[in-house]
């Protein structure tokens, strides 16, 4: 008797998946109200830098005080309010956008009100799509529930309700409110792409959802494929035809509902069909290619276990391919058996594929199916050196330990099980297979596991990869709650790494100040030793307390009449020391004491105290009482010794040069001047490990930039031109994806167009 293909995933008990959904919406949006007050403080901060700043700016710092000593009540408040919402939603009351009402509010309100209703708009024009989604599921579990509307709990009318109930009575500055609910827009728009794509994900994986209109089929190798209208692969749910185009032209904010065969594709969205023939293409190039050219590179070991293709076959008697369901069946066999001969395979480049194959072999052997008598699908070939040089790949431009090759290794069969029946893994952005490859670099790149915070990620990648082997049987809800459990700590591991950037570019901004102060001093010291002879006390006191009072007045004092003394007062010094010379006694008394305050001001600069600055200055009276005594040119040593603060540090960490003096292409340099924050490169350090690195800061002082690592710490300060060097030299190279499953496809492309070409 057949069975009848499900309609829609079992579903689960509505509560239970609503607690899910709750505890997920605590734990990853409840902390967003602390993660407010840094970015404002360094708003009010760049105002006061730049000098654009109003007469409320003192007020608008207190309101940010007063904020910042309510944050534990605020916080908690605001976790109560997200709670809430889906108390409301189970039907202790149901509300729509009355949620902000605007009228009969308190005027000290209404701005909160206001603020909130224009947010609310533009989220809901961001997250259109995955809200929509999201309306029909929770519907649908609404009419499970018994309840005949339903008010979504994580809307953004929600989400903007509870932020407002929570600040409203704080009463913060019109300044102050206005950069809270610019920051709270930011921190919602950063996270609820991935939020809302989990929700639904888990909403589909449970069985809340829409059915599809039809069905239609068809067969390839004997394995079954779903098209879009089709009804989806292990019972989950297809999208309509507009989201499935929504969803190949990358524009989907949230995860799909399922997927089908090869010919349908992640969520049920179509893969772009040009995409992957185009991929399959090149991919068969190479793979024939490496056949002529068994001694070449990466490809050479892979060919010489590869099986012939049929053309290939002369003399040896027919094979018939294996049937995907026989593939399938070998794969789940393996899935779960240690991982050593991949983790091995991908200590060097181009073993992996070749050892995909050998145990593939071997376990078609073990269930019966002769390999001297079989041979694989061209597709199949596709897919296990897609996955073979995506791994490869992976590894060759993330800096990935040696104690990550066992954790990767784990996963080579379950994604060469994606890559047998679903292309979408190669062409969709949002795939969650490679959401959570994604995450795991993201996790283990770089990971020395030197603190407890990276053991944690290193040991929750693991637990990930696991829950993988020991779950994956073709139903990519997996994948999609193995992402969603290791992205909630690297969500907190973002933050940190926010947190580090912030410090090192006020470190770094503070290093510069320090350097141009000293270079103004130094400059400002030499000018005058050279100019004239000066007797010793006078030429001590402006090589030692007047050039650090330079220094502190430049860093401390943004009065440019203060800074303007400070300078004055060596030349002032000189004049002294010229009347002394000159035996104009009484000139030089009045003269002392005019400059009296200066030479104090000076001392205590240097941390003297009053009694100390006094005894200074007497003894620059006293030497200066001698009109006879000795004068000769002065020296002296730049306080740097001719390099910054940093370049001792920078030159460990391969710094090309310190100066646009550094022989450089102006051209590469140009193009190097256009990277902007947030772009990603790629670095080859002098032991020739690549690293991936962002660019965090542009200096406004010296236009040099600072990259920084996925772990918030620094790689490098460098200028255009040294960057420019670099570039030249191979070890840098622009244009990184920020998605290590992206980079490493682009490289892959890279690789098998290079062969296509050179055929």
């Amino acid at each position: 008797m057949s069975v009848p293909t499900p309609t829609h995933a079992t579903r689960g008990e509505p509560l239970r998946v609503l607690e899910e959904i709750k505890r997920q919406a605590v734990e990853q949006l409840g902390s967003i109200p602390d993660a407010l007050y840094p970015g404002i403080e360094q708003a009010l901060s760049v105002a006061l830098q730049s000098g654009d700043v109003g007469p409320g700016h003192f007020e608008d710092l207190t309101s940010l005080r007063m904020l910042r000593q309510q944050a534990a009540t605020l916080l908690m408040r605001y976790r109560q309010q997200l709670a809430k919402g889906f108390d409301d939603f189970r039907g202790l009351r149901v509300r729509s956008r009355g949620d902000l009402p605007l009228g009969l509010v308190e005027d000290s309100h209404l701005a909160f009100h206001l603020d909130g209703q224009r947010v609310i708009e533009a989220l809901d024009g961001r997250f259109a799509e995955p809200l929509q989604v999201m309306r029909q599921r929770l519907q649908a579990m609404a009419e499970a529930l018994g309840m005949p509307e339903v008010a979504n709990p994580i809307g953004p009318e929600r989400l903007i309700g509870a932020f407002v109930e929570s600040f409203r009575e704080t009463e913060p500055t019109p300044h102050v409110r206005e950069l809270l609910f610019r920051q709270y827009e930011g921190e919602l728009t950063r996270r609820l792409g991935d939020f809302y794509g989990r929700a639904n994900a888990l909403l589909a994986a449970t069985g809340y959802g829409r059915s599809a209109p039809s069905s239609h089929t068809s067969t390839q190798h004997g394995y079954r494929h779903e098209t879009v209208e089709s009804v989806p692969y292990r019972g989950q749910v297809a999208m309509t035809g507009m989201e499935a185009m929504h969803g190949a032209m990358g524009r989907m904010e949230g995860y799909g509902d399922g997927h089908g065969g090869s010919a349908g594709g992640y969520g049920g969205m179509s893969v772009p069909g040009e995409d992957i023939a185009d991929l399959r293409t090149m991919l068969r190039m190479w793979r024939d290619g490496t056949l002529q050219t068994p001694q070449s590179g990466a490809g050479g070991a892979d060919a010489q276990s590869r099986s012939p293709a049929p053309r290939q076959e002369h003399g040896m008697g027919a094979r018939r391919e294996l049937r995907v369901d026989e593939m399938l069946s070998v794969v789940s066999m393996l899935q779960s058996e240690p991982p050593d001969a991949f983790a091995r395979a991908l200590a060097g480049p181009g073993r992996l594929g070749a050892a995909i194959r050998d145990h593939l072999s071997d376990g078609a052997r073990r269930i019966g199916v002769d390999p001297d008598q079989t041979r694989f699908s061209a597709d199949e070939e596709d897919a296990i050196d897609l996955v073979a040089l995506l791994f490869d790949s992976l590894f060759r431009t993330n800096s990935l330990q040696d104690r990550a090759r066992r954790l990767y290794g784990r996963l080579v069969l379950p994604y060469v099980k994606v890559a047998l029946t679903d292309d979408g893994l190669f062409v969709q952005r949002e795939h969650p297979a490679r959401k959570l490859l994604d995450s795991i670099t993201e996790a283990c790149e770089g990971n020395q596991a030197n603190t407890p915070q990276e053991r944690e990620l290193l040991d929750r990648a693991a637990a990930a990869s696991q829950r993988v082997v020991a779950e994956y049987n073709e139903d990519v809800a997996v994948f999609e709650l193995a992402h969603a459990e290791l992205d909630s700590l690297l969500g907190q591991h973002r933050r940190r790494s926010a947190l580090q950037e912030e410090r090192l570019v006020k470190a770094t901004l503070g290093r510069e100040r320090l350097d141009q102060a000293r270079e103004t001093a130094d400059d400002a010291l030499m000018k005058r030793l050279r100019t004239t002879r000066l007797t010793p006390a006078v030429a001590d006191f402006l090589a030692m307390p007047w050039r650090h009072h330079i220094v502190q007045t430049l860093l401390r004092d943004e009065d440019p009449q203060r800074r303007d003394e400070a300078i004055a007062l060596g030349d002032a010094l000189l004049l002294a020391d010229r009347l002394a010379a000159e035996n104009r006694g009484r000139e030089l008394a009045d003269h002392l004491l005019s400059i009296e305050p200066l030479v104090l001001r000076c001392l205590a600069s240097s941390g003297l105290d009053d009694s100390a600055a006094q005894h200074g200055l007497a003894g620059l009276v006293r030497a200066l009482a001698s009109p006879d005594g000795p004068r000769r040119a002065q020296t002296a040593k730049p306080l740097a010794g001719g390099e910054t603060v940093e370049s001792g540090e920078e030159r460990r960490l391969w710094l090309a040069g310190g100066t646009a003096t550094v022989g450089h292409a102006p051209e590469v340099a140009a193009r190097m001047r256009e990277l902007a924050i947030g772009d990603w490169v790629r670095l080859t350090d002098v032991h020739g490990e690549i690293v991936a690195a962002k660019i965090a800061w542009v200096s406004p002082m010296t236009s040099r930039f600072l990259l920084v690592n996925r772990r918030g710490l620094r790689v490098l300060v460098a200028s255009a031109e040294e960057l420019a060097v670099m570039h030249e030299d191979g070890r840098l190279v622009i244009g990184s994806e920020r998605s290590a499953f992206d980079e490493a496809m682009r490289r892959v492309r890279e690789r098998l167009d290079n062969t296509a070409a050179a055929d």
